[in-house]
């Protein structure tokens, strides 16, 4: 029998993933992780070369991120890995996870105009923060806007209030 220990669970319910059974959660938990992880890449390449281009094209992907209930790169998985691994589709994103991705829309903008205008050390802190900030989910599960989320309006429910 799949489990999930309560820290993993209580970070990815904080999120907004609520009402997943352990076994589900086992299986997709690791997978959540992928859109994260994309854009963490694309954030530091974009940082490390100091290119407004880079962060911004990456900003329109972030949006979709926080408007729709899924992320784009979600389809990676969703169209085509899970099919070959024999796993379930991703839960929806709800208000937490979305509010994430918006989060991350503005920074990103932050970052490439701080480049754009001529200020690299501004830019590289944004940049920098940024990518650190995306590398804690991937790595932990645990996302700090979700967290602010919760924070501000409640976990969601079926969280612990730990």
């Amino acid at each position: 029998m799949k489990t999930v220990s309560p820290a993993t669970r209580n970070r990815l319910e904080a999120q907004g993933f609520v009402g997943l059974d352990d076994a589900t959660l086992s299986d997709v938990g690791p997978w959540l992780r992928l859109s994260p992880a994309i854009c963490m890449i694309w954030a530091a390449v974009g940082t490390v070369l100091a290119s407004p281009a880079i962060l911004w094209s990456l900003m329109p992907f972030a949006a979709l991120g926080a408007v729709f209930p899924w992320h784009p790169f979600d389809a990676i998985y969703n169209y085509g890995l899970r099919h070959w691994l024999g796993m379930p589709p991703l839960p929806r994103y709800r208000a937490p996870r979305r509010f994430a991705c918006a989060v991350a829309t503005i920074w990103l903008g932050a970052a490439g105009l701080a480049f754009y205008l001529g200020s690299p050390v501004l830019g590289y802190v944004l940049g920098g923060s940024l990518t650190v900030a995306a590398l804690v989910p991937v790595t932990t599960d645990f996302c700090i806007p979700s967290f602010f989320w919760g924070l501000i309006f409640g976990k969601p429910l079926a969280c612990g209030r730990n």
